[in-house]
């Protein structure tokens, strides 16, 4: 019957070098220098040495660094990082763009006080220039009408009448009447019941609205005597009515329209100084 051989293990099959003896430490703990091993040149194993001192150091000195940061090795990685970066921003310039809002409504608010100052300064204002227009409009009212009207005492009263009947030549004594002189001769004017002015409001010379070149004179009877007028034209719409101052006729115009406003306006005279003449007369100061 024959042995089996002993199982021996993978590595322990593999032939090794012979050890060199390591010699016990001693106080000394400077590195010991190899000796080259026999039939080997020196200086090879001198640069092996070396090699290995190198990488040992090396080694010692990337254990101690810290670790870096992974670099963004894929694109991916990289838009994310630019996005980010973006969102960033424009985060940022949106707070930036509320902070300049904020602060430029904060500057433009009026205080409170300031405001209530402004309306009250307003409302000065407004007041002020409503009563300079209302001090205007009524000063410039009294002046108008100041201009308009020039209240005038006649020297004698001046007798308004409504002519009745046209005859010509003198009238006979005892007749209700006045005689006149025309353009075809003398004429009697049988007049009816009128009446009596002793003051008017205005009596002037203006330019005639009817005819061209021509002078009208206007007559402004006292609110007094406006009534009793306006009932007198009435009653005498297409007649004639006789002026009559100191028992004589001084114009005989014809009524177009009844007058209620106490207007009176005699046309007829061909130029300004025959117009001052009949104005004198109806004053009663003479022809």
């Amino acid at each position: 019957m024959k042995r089996q051989a002993p199982l021996i293990p993978e590595d322990a099959a593999q032939p090794t070098q012979p050890q060199r003896p390591v010699p016990a430490p001693s106080g000394d703990t400077r590195p010991m220098k190899a000796s080259p091993e026999p039939g080997r040149d020196p200086a090879e194993a001198l640069g092996q040495k070396s090699l290995r001192d190198a990488d040992r150091r090396a080694e010692a000195t990337t254990a101690v660094l810290p670790a870096a940061s992974r670099p963004l090795d894929t694109e991916a990685e990289r838009r994310r990082a630019r996005a980010a970066q973006r969102q960033r921003q424009a985060a940022e310039m949106k707070r930036s763009r509320a902070a300049r809002r904020r602060g430029r409504t904060y500057r433009e608010a009026p205080p409170a006080g300031a405001a209530e100052q402004h309306r009250s300064a307003m409302l000065v204002m407004v007041l002020t220039l409503g009563l300079l227009i209302a001090a205007v409009a009524v000063t410039g009212g009294l002046i108008a009408s100041s201009m308009r009207t020039r209240p005038v005492t006649l020297t004698a009263p001046l007798h308004i009448y409504p002519v009745a009947q046209a005859v010509p030549g003198q009238c006979p004594a005892g007749t209700q009447g006045i005689t006149g002189q025309t353009a075809t001769g003398v004429t009697c004017y049988r007049l009816t019941q009128g009446l009596a002015i002793h003051k008017v409001a205005d009596l002037r010379v203006q330019k005639s609205r009817v005819k061209p070149g021509g002078y009208d004179v206007a007559v402004t009877l006292r609110p007094s005597d406006r009534q009793a007028f306006a009932q007198l034209t009435r009653a005498t719409v297409g007649r004639d009515l006789a002026f009559v101052v100191r028992e004589r006729l001084v114009t005989l115009p014809r009524v177009d329209m009844a007058i209620t406003d106490g207007k009176v306006i005699v046309t007829g005279s061909p130029d300004r100084a025959s117009a001052n003449a009949l104005v004198r007369q109806l004053k009663g100061h003479g022809g």
